[in-house]
Order: C-alpha cells, then structure tokens, then sequence
C-alpha cells in the first residue's frame, strides 16, 4: 500500500511536470538552435549568375556534405559562371570532408572558398575544404589551421596506440598534400597545419599562399575575382565577376535535420529527454508517450554521436543518474538517491562533450536549465508523494484501523459489529466479555475479523 500510493502520486506530477519541461525545453532548443528557412531559387537566365553556400559556424558533417555537393550540382545544371562557399567552422568529420573536398575538386564550375566574415574560422576540416578551392579568399580578421587529424568521437588518434596514430596522421598528411599542390598551395605550410597545428591569420595566410585573396564582403569579392583565371574541368576559364548577379542556395530540410542534430546542444537535450523519457516508462510501463518519446530521442542521439566527440564516462554517469532516479521513485528513500542522481546528472553533463574545441562544448547556460528543470521535476514528484503519505488512509483495509464500530452481537470474546452498516466477525483483544450496544474501537484486522477494543475504559 506504501509504495502504491507513493507511485500513484508522484506519477501524476510525473507526467504533467514532463510535459512541461518538454514544451519549455523544446521553445528553448527551437529559438537557439532553429536552421533558416528555405528560399527559392531564380530560374535559369543568360546573365551572370553566382550561387552562395553557406555554413556558418557549423561542424562539418554528412548534411554539409550532401548541402555542397548538391549544391554545386544545382549551379552545374544551370550553367553558373561561379559557386561561392562562405565558410566558418571549427571542423568536423574527415569523411564528411573527404567528400567535400571531392565535390570541390571534381566541380565543373569554379568553387571559391571564402572564410567570412570577420571574425570566422577555417578550423581543422576547413583547412582543407578552403585549400581545396579553385580561389581561397579569407575576410579581415579570420583565421586558418590547426588541421591535425582527430577519430570517431572527436578523439585523438594517440588514444587508438601509435601505429594506429601514424596511419592515421600519414595519410591525413598525404591528403592534404595532394589538395595542396593541385591547387598550387604552399604545401609546407598545409603540412605543418596537420602536424604541428599551425594555425594563421588571413594576411599571413595571404603572404604564405595559403590563399588567394582578402576581402571585405562578397561585393569586394567579385570585384577582385574579376579577370582572374582559374584550371577548372581540366581547362582554363577566365571570370567575369563585376556584376554578377548573387543568389543563394539554402539546406532542405533533410540537410537542415542532420545538421541541426549534428550540434552538441541539441544532442545534450534530445539525451536527457530520452533517459528522462525511459526512466518514467520503466516506472510506470503502459504510459507509452514518455517511452515512445525517449526512444525516439535516443535514437536520434545515436545518429548525432558519429560526428560528435562523447567522453563516455561522462556519459555512464548520467545514465548513472538516471538508474538513481528510478530507484528513488520505486524505492523512496526520502531524497538520498535523488540527490544522489542530481550530482551524478550534473558532474556526466559536465565531461559529456571530450574535445578542447570550445564551440564544441557545452554551456553552463545549456546545461543548467536542464539540471534545474529535472531537479524540479523530481523534486516536486518526490514532495507530493510524501505528502500523500502523511494523509490518513481512505480505502481499503487500513482505513478501517482507528474506526468506531458498535456491537452487534455480544463479545465473548467472539461476536460481531456493525461498522458502516455492515456485518463484520470481531474479536475483543483482551479477552473480555463486551455487551451489546457498546461501541468498540478498531486495533487491527486479520482476514475478514476485526480485533476491537472497548472506546471506553473499564471502571
């Protein structure tokens, strides 16, 4: 009867605080994080047409991939003269960016890679999609480097053993050479980007020949691109850029899915809704919507956790938490196992994300309103169940414990009463004769007999 009326109370607080944390959590995640909205595209015309990609401060993964080779095909079937990528990123996957790499090299429209605006990075992966460009082109104020090679989970490849590193680094190295001279890059320095981590500014960028040109907007751009020639389908091409007419080329909404899970926010939320989610199912199964939702989250989780770099052990503890969570609710100790689940909650938030990269790590801003919200939630689950504890009883047997009943048939020590209008066996606990008429409190019941005491004590 305890743990039943413990769990029928502090489910519905469940319930209704899940909900809520869900909507404002999901406002939250939508006003931060929300891509933009498609534009359509102008049809094809004679005049001169450039298309702009963009990815602005985002990790290079398969939806950015799959954006510019799309992208670039997009400008192909409509006979561009130029394709524009404006860059700013902190890195990504190698195999997303062994693909876009490709893209860039095999396009038979000219790519220019543009790190815009002031302020942005080509980081690791965007040393070699930049370098890659038919024309690199850096804003005032970015940066270039820091190229060296990290594995599945954003890891460094000295954790995989030596051998497994060197291979890893020789053949990044080898990549990145061959972009390099096939564009005609210093390939020294694009070298030392992946073995040393170099990273630098556009105007010593400019001065190495790591790029092509600075400029200050896209404007800028055109104007500097013009009459420059470019090897592009294995032919020289000469562009025509002042004036050219700009229109840009937006994620669909797959593209805008993938990368959107891809961010190390939104993996954080989607992680604890679905832990927060199988936790309430496994407490009360047959509620079906917390289950249905923290299934759907984890999975989507697995799909962010190819390019995102997890600590594990920062992830044990919050499914740590979690089995600390559950326990409280099935087993109440009065707060010892939650407070004991919040910590863990907190410290795995805190070393979920394993990567120096500080775009790549989560906020105290991110993870505070989570921490809160669930601790609320709890809290507030556990404080109505013990108060529902500390109300009298009101059904079934234990409700009858204390009640008056009158005696229907003499006690000796076996009779009967009456109690609510019913018939009930009784028993004086003290084996003394009770007279009809008498009234009797309640001590205890045994089966279907009532064990009572006179209600007043005897002369």
């Amino acid at each position: 009867m305890f743990l039943q009326r413990y769990k029928t109370q502090s489910l519905v607080w469940m319930r209704r605080m899940f909900a809520y944390f869900m909507i404002l959590s999901g406002v939250q995640l939508l006003m931060g994080a929300a891509p933009s909205t498609p534009s359509s595209l102008p049809p094809s015309t004679k005049a001169r047409v450039g298309y702009v990609l963009t990815l602005n401060d985002g990790i290079i993964n398969n939806a950015a991939a799959d954006y510019l080779k799309k992208g670039i095909a997009y400008a192909e079937e409509r006979k561009a003269d130029l394709v524009i990528l404006e860059l700013d990123t902190p890195g990504g996957a190698l195999n997303a960016t062994r693909s876009m790499v490709k893209s860039i090299l095999n396009a038979r429209v000219p790519v220019v890679v543009f790190v815009t605006p002031s302020g942005s990075r080509a980081g690791s992966a965007g040393v070699f999609i930049t370098l890659a460009g038919h024309i690199a082109a850096m804003s005032p104020g970015t940066n270039i480097g820091a190229a060296h090679p990290v594995v599945g989970g954003g890891k460094d490849p000295e954790k995989l053993g030596k051998h497994i590193a060197k291979k890893i680094e020789n053949d990044t190295v080898a990549f990145i050479e061959a972009i390099a001279k096939q564009r005609k890059r210093n390939i020294k320095w694009a070298r030392n980007a992946v073995l040393k981590s170099v990273s630098v500014t556009s105007d010593e960028a400019l001065k190495l020949k790591v790029i092509d040109i600075i400029a200050n907007n896209k404007m800028d751009l055109l104007n500097k691109l013009d009459g420059r020639t470019v090897r592009c389908d294995n032919k020289d091409m000469k562009l025509h850029t002042k004036g050219m007419r700009l229109a840009p080329i937006k994620m669909n909404m797959k593209q805008k899915i993938i990368d959107f899970l891809a961010h190390p926010s939104v993996f954080y939320y989607l992680l604890m809704f679905g832990v927060l989610g199988i936790t309430l199912e496994l407490y009360h199964p047959g509620s079906f919507f917390p289950g249905v939702v923290g299934v759907v989250c984890l999975f989507l989780c697995f799909l962010a956790m190819q390019v995102i770099p997890i600590n594990y052990g920062g992830l044990a503890m919050i499914l740590l938490g979690a089995v600390l969570f559950f326990a409280e609710l099935m087993t109440p100790t009065f707060g010892v196992l939650f407070v004991g689940g919040l910590i863990s909650l907190t410290v795995g938030s805190l070393f979920l994300i394993d990567s120096s990269d500080p775009s790549m790590q989560l906020s105290l801003g991110t993870i505070l309103p989570v921490i809160i919200g669930i601790g609320t939630l709890m809290g507030i689950a556990l404080f109505a169940a013990l108060r529902a504890l500390a109300k009298p009883k009101v059904s079934g047997q234990e409700a009858m414990i204390g009640k008056v009943a009158t005696v229907n048939m003499p006690l000796a020590p076996l009779g009967n009463v009456r109690l609510l209008g019913e018939q009930w066996n009784a028993e004086s606990v003290d084996g003394a004769e009770i007279q009809k008429g008498q009234q009797v409190k309640i001590v205890r019941i045994e089966g279907l007999k009532l064990f009572v005491e006179p209600t007043t004590p005897k002369q």
